[in-house]
């Protein structure tokens, strides 16, 4: 499987939001793309999984540009005000709707069995997680639904903690067989020392993936 982002560029209604941007990704690669506050990282990764429709250019998933397609199978990891929890939300709560939505079951037992799983608190608001923790679980949950095959990660260095918490998740994922797209700072990628893309610039020609 393969995205591939071409030219994406999205306007809004006081002015552009996403600079014209190309990228591509594929099975068992980690793509990281940088870019500084108010480059439109967030609106990048609704693009990316057909939940924004561009105000030009493109995204295809195997040369198909039905954005229907890249929603059921592109998961938007912790979008700030869009797929982000809220904080106040217990953690049993949180894991008892992401299974739902994925389409598993999310009984009383199951989360607790599903949270034991990975040694982590049930009774507790989500904001106490620990960084890690959350993006960790929030990772988790967007790989129950069996049609996920790629995962977008918003930004999950805007929580503190070492980047390479994140990152190796991404990785690892991206070694079980899916692309994964981590988009953060540029002092988060300048810290992880890899291959980045940056946003506005244009990737459909060169490899900068690991994983």
């Amino acid at each position: 499987m393969e995205i591939v982002a071409t030219g994406v560029e999205v306007i809004g209604a006081h002015g552009p939001l996403l600079a014209p941007t190309s990228l591509r990704v594929s099975d068992g690669q980690a793509l990281l793309v940088t870019g500084d506050a108010g480059t439109g990282r967030t609106a990048l990764a609704l693009a990316l999984s057909g939940r924004l429709k561009p105000s030009a250019g493109s995204v295809r998933l195997d040369g198909s540009a039905d954005p229907d397609r890249l929603r059921r199978t592109v998961a938007v990891v912790d979008a700030p005000q869009i797929t982000e929890p809220d904080d106040a939300l217990q953690v049993r709560d949180v894991v008892a709707e992401g299974l739902s939505l994925a389409g598993r079951s999310s009984t009383r037992r199951r989360v607790r069995a599903w949270l034991a799983e990975r040694e982590l608190p049930a009774d507790v608001r989500f904001e106490n997680l620990a960084a890690h923790q959350r993006t960790r679980l929030l990772i988790d949950l967007a790989c129950e639904s069996r049609t996920t095959r790629a995962l977008v990660l918003d930004c999950p260095d805007r929580h503190g903690d070492d980047p390479q918490h994140w990152y190796s998740q991404a990785t690892a994922r991206a070694a079980a067989g899916m692309a994964v797209v981590a988009l953060c700072s540029t002092h988060s990628a300048e810290k992880l020392d890899v291959p980045a893309v940056r946003i506005s610039a244009d990737d459909t020609d060169k490899s900068t993936s690991a994983g």
